[in-house]
């Protein structure tokens, strides 16, 4: 049975920090490109950070640049996203998601098929 479960979520204020941990299980974890990807209400799922699945190459959308950083650990079969200077505009549900497609750096929702349940991050004072 193959299982992702995210955890680390919480409260948080403005320009503070937290660390997401999304241990795997059920698949060849080092074949996979693992993501973050992260809903607020009322809108679209969107990719914040991927990873390729040796850990060598990572992307990250524009707005979390500079501030999230995405790790792989294969022999703990777990990915992290450490997430720094928080903004309200963070708030969001947060997934990891797994693929072995080739074109995981573009962080479409429609090429992974792994998923996990999410973790909630809120930012606010």
């Amino acid at each position: 049975e193959v299982q992702l479960v995210e955890s680390g979520g919480g409260l948080v204020q403005p320009g503070g920090s937290l660390r997401l941990s999304c241990p795997a299980s059920g698949f060849i974890f080092s074949t996979y490109a693992m993501s973050w990807f992260r809903q607020a209400p009322g809108k679209e799922r969107e990719g914040v950070a991927g990873i390729f699945r040796s850990g060598g190459n990572t992307f990250y959308a524009d707005s979390v640049k500079g501030r999230f950083t995405i790790s792989k650990d294969n022999a703990k079969n777990t990915v992290y996203l450490q997430m720094n200077a928080l903004k309200p505009d963070d708030t969001a549900m947060y997934y990891c998601a797994a693929t072995r497609d080739a074109n995981w750096w573009r962080l479409r929702r429609d090429e992974y098929n792994l998923w996990g349940q999410g973790t909630q991050v809120t930012v606010s004072s």
